[in-house]
């Protein structure tokens, strides 16, 4: 389970939300034998320091209003470190098949007879809400996770998560890269349905010493209280965040309290 990194394969692996603490024995072993790492944007510095000093890192993140690599560049520097007998560790954040475009490189390695392994990581919504202490699921109040990105391949940008029906009310709701118009956002949520009484919380850089949580409604939310990206949604009655309790932990809570007041603790 702790094997080196071996030649000629790719590893599509997770690297969590960003705190190295959270990374898997997995994951670190193949930090620590891969020859070529090709890591996204949102892999943190401190991970990638765990590296071992002879590793080839080639950044490989597609982020808004930065240069970028194609996906299709992506395939040719895994194929070609492969081919030519290198061990490849793509890391992605957080959970490589939730939203990190496994799909495609899976496609291209299948299709190019690449040897490959998958290895999980964290998902951010599941690290998010262990730092806040709250559960995403309830007997009482929440009974499924829709997991859902606002984020779509080129072409196809919508705003918010479309679905067929009624919103389940026993639902929790965890929106990833939602963009900057969260307002805009929630007031579509509630057409489709949701309560605007629907408790929300917005996190920005989850896990990081940099993480911001802003604790709202979906009727109340608003575009500026919403730290700067990358952030993550929760919304849904199973959310539970005493703010004594996270303030305990060192998370910088935002609430509003009053229209125009705010409280930060």
């Amino acid at each position: 389970m702790n094997a080196a990194a071996q030649p000629g394969m790719v590893y599509l692996a997770g690297a969590g939300p960003g705190d190295p603490n959270l990374l898997t024995l997995r994951v670190l072993r193949l930090l620590e034998t891969a020859d070529v790492i090709l890591p996204d944007d949102l892999v943190s510095e401190e991970i990638l320091a765990l590296a071992h000093a002879g590793a080839e890192i080639t950044p490989v993140g597609k982020r808004c209003g930065q240069p970028r690599i194609t996906q299709a560049e992506i395939h040719v520097l895994m194929l070609g470190a492969a081919r030519a007998g290198r061990s490849v560790l793509r890391l992605k954040s957080g959970d490589p098949l939730i939203f990190g475009r496994a799909g495609e490189e899976i496609a291209a390695l299948r299709g190019a007879n690449v040897p490959f392994e998958v290895v999980p990581g964290i998902t951010t919504a599941f690290a998010a809400a262990a730092r806040l202490k709250t559960p995403l699921t309830d007997r009482s109040a929440a009974s499924k996770l829709i997991l859902a990105t606002a984020h779509h391949a080129a072409g196809k940008l919508e705003l918010t998560p479309k679905w067929t029906g009624a919103f389940p009310a026993d639902a929790t709701l965890v929106i990833y890269m939602p963009g900057r118009r969260c307002r805009t956002l929630a007031e579509d949520l509630i057409a489709s349905g949701i309560d605007a009484a629907t408790p929300c919380v917005a996190i920005s850089k989850a896990t990081s010493p940099d993480e911001r949580v802003y604790s709202s409604t979906l009727a109340e939310l608003e575009d500026e209280l919403v730290g700067p990206a990358p952030v993550i949604l929760l919304i849904g009655y199973a959310i539970q965040i005493p703010a004594e309790g996270i303030a305990a932990a060192g998370v910088q809570i935002v609430e509003k309290v009053m229209k125009e007041e705010l409280i930060r603790l």
